[in-house]
């Protein structure tokens, strides 16, 4: 019988998201109260990766509206976080481009929710720690679909 017919890629599906839920709101709770939002995160993180980019680029990347980010964005150019300057080739176009005060904060908002992770899978054995990593990179690739 085919897995399909099974429902096994549903019960696989549901036992995938659950346990990333849980990790995400666990690695939330690991951060410092004085942290980046996890929306400000989102769009320094996608700066970092993907370089310079307009502001529809960035809301499309994390399937939002740009409406949805307006905010967010003028919060991270007041703090010095990115800045925008217009294309060079198309003047009518904004660039937003991560400033080195916004990859130091990202960092530092990563290295400490790394930290938290470290230190947990401390209690796993090397096998489980390799397929979390192998799992990691395959989520990666599903939220770029």
């Amino acid at each position: 019988m085919h897995q399909m017919e099974r429902g096994l890629p549903r019960a696989a599906a549901a036992e995938i998201r659950r346990g990333a839920t849980r990790l995400a709101r666990r690695l939330r709770a690991a951060r410092s109260a004085d942290a980046l939002s996890g929306a400000e995160v989102s769009v320094l993180g996608h700066l970092y990766r993907r370089g310079p980019s307009t502001p529809t680029e960035v809301a499309a990347a994390d399937h939002k509206q740009l409406q949805s980010l307006t905010r967010v964005l003028a919060q991270l150019e007041r703090n010095g976080l990115v800045t925008r300057s217009r294309d060079t080739g198309d003047r009518r176009q904004v660039r937003l481009t991560l400033t080195s005060a916004g990859e130091a904060a990202l960092l530092a908002d990563m290295a400490e929710r790394d930290a938290w992770l470290a230190a947990a899978l401390g209690d796993l054995t090397e096998t489980e720690i390799e397929v979390l990593r192998l799992a990691g990179r395959l989520m990666d690739r599903l939220a770029d679909m």
